[in-house]
Parts: structure tokens; C-alpha cells; sequence
């Protein structure tokens, strides 16, 4: 009788001990907040995020983009997509979806989209459609297609009449990355070359004014 008590009750601490381990194991993941994942996607950090999460939301990811329309689910959705991770690749949905989160005016939809234009990555190679997706991305604020912008031009893609704008928005851009920082300073004086010394002068005005 005490053996049989014994017993018991060892098999309901290990049960117990089964079940919290479990529980402990399949935590549920919150959702992104769209502050949140927008500091993911600026900081190229999404992808990896959702694999870490243990592909856990890709079907509220996917409602959110598909449904909601989400901008910046959209671009997370489409990239998932482009590169399968934690769903079976589709890089043309993938790219449709990264448009349209570009249409809403999602900046790093834009700089991304630039971005592949620019080096025809799973696109044609196209460097003038990539300006165009760039120069917008850049009106946002995105330091990464302000960069990139300036390298076009100064390739000689683009319209001259852009220069001072591009000019504009590097020499009031701030990074504390010692690599960004030194890029920046390196396509000013590339196009400074390309420019009037009118327009140099007049791109060195404060942001916004």
C-alpha cells in the first residue's frame, strides 16, 4: 500500500514537472507593435526576429497584411515571402506585397525596393526606376536611400535638377556610425563636382527650410 502511494505520488511530480517544463517551452508570442517592428525593419532585424520567435505568427503576419493591409506588415509579409523564411518562397507575391506597402509610403518599403532595382536583386536590374523609388524613400527621411540616391547620381542616373536636394539631405543627415558618417562625406564631395557652386551653397541650408 505505502509503495503503491509512493508511486503515485512520483508519477504526479513528474507529471507536473512534464508540465510546467512544457508550458515553460511553448511561451506565446506577442505580436509586434508597429513601432516596434518598424524598429526591426530600420534596423534590417525583421526577418531574423520572426525565425526567433519560432515562425509563431506568421498566420496573424500574414492576416494583418493580406486583411488589414498594414503597411508595414505588408513589408514584412513580402519579404518572408521573397526569401521563404518560415513560408514556402514566392519572391514575385513577395515583391507585390513590398509594392504595395511602397504605395502606402512605407519609407523602408521604398529604400528596399530602390535597393533591388539598384543591384536587380530577384527583379531586372533597372537604375532609373531605382531613383525613383529611392528619391521617394529619401523625401521620407530614409538616410540609407539618401545614400544610395547620391551614389546614382553621381553614376550619372537621375536628373541633374535633383543634385541639390540629394546634397541637401546628406549634409543635414546625422549617424553616429563612423562607416556611414565617412560615405556621407565621400558623396558630398562626388557631387559637389556634379553641381554649381549656387546650388552647393543653397543645399547647405537647415533642414526643412
Amino acid at each position: 500500500m505505502h509503495l503503491f502511494k509512493s508511486l503515485s505520488l512520483f508519477c504526479c511530480a513528474l507529471f507536473f514537472v512534464a508540465t510546467t517544463n512544457a508550458a515553460d517551452e511553448i511561451k506565446a508570442v506577442q505580436l509586434y507593435s508597429q513601432d516596434e517592428l518598424l524598429g526591426l525593419i530600420n534596423r534590417n532585424e525583421h526577418l531574423s526576429r520572426v525565425v526567433l520567435d519560432d515562425c509563431q505568427l506568421v498566420q496573424d503576419i500574414q492576416a494583418r497584411a493580406e486583411i488589414l493591409k498594414i503597411p508595414s506588415y505588408q513589408f514584412l509579409w513580402g519579404d518572408m515571402l521573397a526569401w521563404g523564411v518560415c513560408v514556402d518562397a514566392d519572391a514575385e507575391r513577395g515583391i507585390n506585397y513590398m509594392h504595395q506597402a511602397a504605395e502606402q509610403g512605407l519609407a523602408a518599403g521604398l529604400e528596399q525596393l530602390g535597393r533591388y532595382y539598384s543591384q536587380g536583386k530577384l527583379v531586372q536590374q533597372d537604375k532609373e526606376r531605382a531613383v525613383v523609388f529611392l528619391r521617394e524613400a529619401s523625401v521620407l527621411g530614409n538616410l540609407k536611400a539618401q545614400i544610395q540616391l547620391a551614389e546614382l547620381f553621381i553614376e550619372g542616373y537621375g536628373s541633374p535638377y535633383d543634385y541639390e536636394d540629394a546634397y541637401h539631405w546628406l549634409y543635414n543627415a546625422i549617424s553616429a556610425d563612423k562607416a556611414t558618417h565617412a560615405k556621407i562625406a565621400n558623396c558630398m564631395q562626388d557631387l559637389e563636382k556634379l553641381m554649381h557652386p549656387k546650388a552647393v551653397r543653397n543645399a547647405k541650408r537647415p533642414l526643412n527650410s
